[in-house]
């Protein structure tokens, strides 16, 4: 069995990923990847199933009002699926199945930690407030996850149509078009500023997102626990929103991006030339 290196499983990281998971994450994940990868014959799907369980540990401890325990046990459970990814780039090991099992057991793991976070409070303080912070918290996560892949078809879509379009119009015309380059105006210093950020961001491998569902399952099932009951509601209303913000900015880039490069069909077309 080939003996892995260091450099080796970081050469498996992520091009650009969450801040939480490059500082907080990653170096702790990433020599836990070189134990499993040197000494078990581990595969990634067994990781995710146990990350799955760890992530139902979790729960319980929420729900028994352990809160420190369950935000270590979450904690665990996300650097363990972390863990799943590396070793499948790593080994070459990966397989659609694993794609499809990280998936669910992803969602499963935040439905069961927000219903146990919820139901452990309510049930010492009957404050129904819990129960609305966890319906919010499990709603929010879907949407995010339903949202992501429909956002990524409809730009695949517009891509196709440009390149259809482009191909359609190729054929019509005898002489390629001519295009003649545009001027771009000159960038503003705020524009400098904010891309001389980006650069020093992708150096760090880090996305332009300041939150993703990342950093919101850290601030709900780890920071949150860890302060104590009185973070639970006020740090979920925040990251929730915050998480709804960035989804709707998401959508409204995807809105532009449509709109710049969205081309009329032929028969549109025609219509209008009519």
């Amino acid at each position: 069995m080939r003996t892995y290196s260091l450099d080796d499983v970081y050469a498996t990281r992520k091009r650009r990923d969450s801040w939480w998971t490059v500082y907080f994450v990653d170096p702790a994940a990433c020599r836990a990847a070189l134990l499993v990868a040197n000494h078990t014959r581990l595969t990634p799907n067994q990781l995710t199933v146990v990350s799955l369980v760890l992530g139902m540990v979790s729960a319980v401890c929420l729900a028994m009002d352990l809160l420190a325990a369950g935000a270590a046990m979450f904690y665990l459970s996300f650097m363990v699926d972390c863990l799943d990814g590396k070793i499948a780039r790593l080994k070459g090991s990966g397989t659609p199945f694993g794609l499809w099992l990280d998936y669910v057991g992803d969602r499963i793991r935040v439905v069961c930690c927000a219903t146990g976070l919820a139901y452990g409070q309510y049930a010492i303080t009957g404050d129904v407030r819990y129960i609305v912070m966890g319906a919010a918290v499990a709603v929010v996560d879907l949407f995010r996850y339903v949202n992501a892949p429909q956002m990524k078809r409809v730009r695949e879509t517009v891509k196709a149509e440009r390149e259809a379009d482009g191909e359609a119009r190729a054929e019509e015309e005898d002489e390629p078009e001519v295009r003649i380059p545009r001027q771009r105006p000159p960038m503003s210093r705020s524009r400098r500023l904010m891309r001389r950020i980006n650069k020093a961001m992708v150096r760090r491998r880090i996305r332009a997102h300041l939150i993703s569902g990342i950093e919101f399952h850290a601030a709900v099932f780890v920071v949150a626990p860890l302060v104590g009951t009185v973070a639970l509601i006020p740090v979920s209303a925040v990251a929730s929103v915050s998480l709804l913000v960035n989804e709707v900015w998401l959508v409204h880039r995807m809105w532009l991006f449509t709109r710049k490069h969205s081309v009329p069909s032929t028969r549109s077309r025609e219509h209008v030339l009519v």
